[in-house]
């Protein structure tokens, strides 16, 4: 499968390769300062549009890289969510970041966990890491709904070595385990 058509579908979202008509809403995101405040603060338009070129580069050269979340009904760009491995990286990421109005909804966490089975399934990776900001009380209940636990401070590599981190994660042993258990409970 070519990674353009990689397109990953859950009971309400889409996940599927970055756009240009995902921009607009991406550079709103990067512009409010409550959503990027554990995330380095704020982008203007131009820096947002730098940045969001990484995922489609990354998909290039890596064949994965965070998703975009649409919502299957609307078709709204909700964020960008899924693997996630720049050079120093402390490990193999999950990571999100979600426009606010799509905050509070469960979209994190319906949308990690089909991220975290198509990485485990497709990329070999034998587990799966969040950097979240120790004050990002959000992002931890999401790590926590997706069966992570805080394993402590983390470095980012340079120029994020002084962002603060804890580093969230699991094994694909310990995923595949509790996938299992869902399963077998629904």
């Amino acid at each position: 499968m070519k990674t353009e058509d990689i397109r990953i579908e859950t009971e309400r979202l889409v996940l599927r390769l970055p756009r240009i008509e995902d921009f607009d809403r991406y550079a709103e995101l990067h512009a409010d300062e409550g959503a990027m405040k554990f995330l380095g603060g704020p982008l203007p338009r131009a820096s947002a549009w730098r940045k969001f070129l990484q995922m489609p580069g990354a998909w290039q050269v890596q064949g994965f890289a965070m998703f975009s979340v649409v919502e299957k009904d609307s078709g709204l760009w909700l964020g960008q969510l899924g693997p996630w491995r720049p050079e120093g990286w402390p490990g193999n990421e999950v990571g999100w970041v979600f426009h606010p109005d799509a905050h509070g909804r469960g979209y994190a966490t319906e949308a990690g966990a089909a991220a975290m089975d198509w990485a485990f399934a497709n990329l070999g990776w034998s587990d799966v890491i969040h950097c979240i900001d120790p004050g990002n009380v959000a992002s931890q209940r999401v790590a926590e709904r997706l069966g992570s636990r805080n394993k402590g401070p983390g470095k980012l590599p340079p120029p994020s070595e002084d962002h603060p981190i804890d580093v969230w994660g699991q094994t694909r042993e310990q995923w595949l385990a509790r996938r299992a258990s869902e399963k077998a409970g629904a």
